[in-house]
């Protein structure tokens, strides 16, 4: 996908939003966005960018030149990709941005073994299973935050 507008009603205004997976956001735009919604990773600006860079897939959202929204997908090119960041900047939540951009996400790993969520709040589970995933039945997320190695 080079670019996709796809338009969404704001307030009974049409507004045309532009969908792309095209790197072309800013170290700045992205660390606006993560601490719009209060996301740690905004505090570590030059690592959270790289790590964007060499991500598989970046889908962003674009009103006009403002990034409204991201979601990040890790792959191994066959068996798993793992959806690691979904986020809409505060002003456009409630659009059906983020289902749109899982829905994306879906499509493009349609041929996967697993495609998997990482949503870091469990409040945020039911919005995944709307959008067809399912809680693994004995699974559980684990991690380990290196939030003192701020580089």
């Amino acid at each position: 996908m080079s670019e996709v507008r796809l338009s969404q009603i704001e307030g009974g205004t049409k507004k045309m939003l532009k969908y792309t997976e095209e790197k072309i956001f800013t170290q700045d735009q992205v660390q606006q966005l993560f601490l719009s919604v209060g996301w740690v990773s905004g505090e570590y600006p030059q690592r959270l960018y790289k790590a964007l860079m060499h991500s598989s897939t970046v889908l962003t959202v674009w009103d006009n030149e403002k990034l409204v929204g991201l979601a990040r997908a890790i792959d191994d090119s066959e068996m798993l990709a793992q959806i690691h960041y979904v986020l809409v900047h505060p002003d456009y939540q409630g659009q059906g941005i983020a289902g749109q951009m899982i829905e994306y996400m879906k499509e493009k790993y349609k041929d996967f073994l697993y495609i998997e969520g990482m949503p870091a709040d469990k409040n945020n589970v039911p919005f995944y299973v709307k959008h067809g995933f399912s809680v693994m039945e004995n699974g559980a997320a684990i991690q380990i935050c290196n939030y003192e190695n701020k580089r």
